[in-house]
């Protein structure tokens, strides 16, 4: 095997493996938000991820400009606030469900180039309207009233929130990803801390359940750093497509360890809403 095919082969590997850490973490933060408060769990599972990541920047070096500090900032305010809807959403909905709608996050990088000058291509367009076709039958029971639409509505809130997130990443991540990484949760965990320290709470969180918000914090931050090396130094277009996957890994573990079912037509849904975000995703990338 040549060396130039052995590479993609092995960045593409890379980004498989951040859809597979992403949806792993969102699973188990889910499972996790169920008997603590959402806000919790990001809290500590980003506090925790702070302090690897920390000990990461002292032992190593990591050359940065100035200008990631803003996007750092940004992007820890609306990652942190779409990660508490998100596990609220995951903790009370169905996971099949939410996750596929969260993932619709995708969409906002590209609007937001569309109102900075950008033009998507037609694929952009028509995987926006999939997507939106998929998220309207992956939540009809929602919709109806058969079952809570909270869930639901959370979820929109969260693709909104990860959407800025990942825009706000990617433009710090031009000066220093690793900085921007660690500026992100710095400034997610300093708005916990406040929160936390106003309310006179800790959440409920126990020693006990500290090496499990471990695990999904530096889950997270693995998926992230995953991603962006595969980005960043293969063809972006397959990175972001397999990126984007991560919804199915919730999916399916929610199938297999909570024997959740989903009705025909929610299956139906998942499944085009996610061909949707993987056109969308490639499409932005090209």
């Amino acid at each position: 095997m040549s060396r130039p095919r052995y590479r993609a082969r092995m960045l593409s590997a890379l980004a498989l493996a951040s859809s597979l850490c992403w949806g792993a973490a969102d699973f188990f933060a889910g499972l996790r938000s169920r008997a603590l408060p959402p806000a919790a769990v990001v809290a500590w599972s980003q506090g925790l991820a702070l302090l690897v990541l920390s000990l990461a920047l002292a032992l190593g070096r990591f050359p940065s400009q100035d200008g990631w500090v803003g996007w750092a900032v940004a992007a820890g305010v609306s990652g942190s606030g779409a990660l508490v809807c998100f596990y609220a959403a995951l903790s009370t909905g169905t996971m099949g469900v939410v996750a596929p709608i969260a993932s619709l996050g995708v969409v906002v990088p590209v609007l937001l180039g569309v109102a900075t000058g950008d033009q998507p291509p037609v694929l952009a367009w028509v995987g926006m309207a999939v997507a939106v076709a998929g998220v309207t039958l992956a939540s009809g029971p929602e919709l109806t009233g058969e079952v809570s639409a909270r869930p639901l509505a959370l979820a929109c809130v969260a693709a909104v929130g990860f959407g800025l997130a990942l825009y706000c990443l990617d433009r710090g991540a031009r000066e220093s990803l690793v900085h921007t990484l660690w500026g992100m949760r710095l400034t997610s965990v300093t708005l916990f801390v406040l929160a936390g320290v106003v309310l006179r709470r800790a959440g409920g969180v126990r020693p006990a359940h500290l090496p499990a918000l471990g695990a999904i914090g530096v889950g997270d931050l693995a998926a992230n750093g995953l991603f962006a090396y595969a980005s960043s130094h293969g063809i972006v277009s397959v990175a972001s497509v397999l990126g984007s996957l991560y919804p199915v890994v919730t999916v399916v573990l929610a199938r297999l360890l909570l024997d959740e079912r989903l009705r025909r037509v929610q299956v139906m849904g998942v499944a085009t809403s996610l061909l949707g975000v993987a056109a969308i995703a490639l499409a932005a990338a090209v």
